[in-house]
């Protein structure tokens, strides 16, 4: 699951909504919208993500985080680190590698190092 996903997941849950009623009222599949919330779909369009939006008739602060979360939800990424320190590759090789098996604690940990240090 992505945290698009996942934060579609909780919202519908909070609100009473079925997949197959967002799906009909986004104009999408229900499918699609399933393979979106498992991480199995790339990242949505911008014009889906207003469409989520507006149906979920969130503002500010709350649309900006669910758009953060769309960019942040590509379950398959490509990271090129041709022309960085044999480090980058390094890197990104063992996290491709084994990040499967890092427990959930350990992502979190990573992530926020990573955003600590980036910035």
């Amino acid at each position: 699951m992505t945290p698009l996903g996942l934060k579609l997941r909780q919202m519908r849950d909070e609100r009473g909504v079925t997949l197959k009623d967002m799906a009909k009222a986004l104009r999408v599949s229900s499918a699609y919208l399933s393979a979106l919330e498992h991480g199995r779909r790339g990242k949505p369009t911008f014009a889906l993500m207003q469409k989520i939006i507006a149906y979920f008739n969130v503002i500010w602060d709350d649309a900006e985080e669910l758009q953060r979360l769309a960019e942040m939800s590509d379950p398959r990424i490509t990271i090129d680190t041709a022309g960085m320190p044999p480090e980058a590759t390094e890197l990104s090789n063992r996290l491709a590698r084994d990040i499967a098996k890092l427990a959930p604690e350990d992502l979190a940990y990573l992530s926020t190092e990573v955003a600590r240090r980036v910035k």
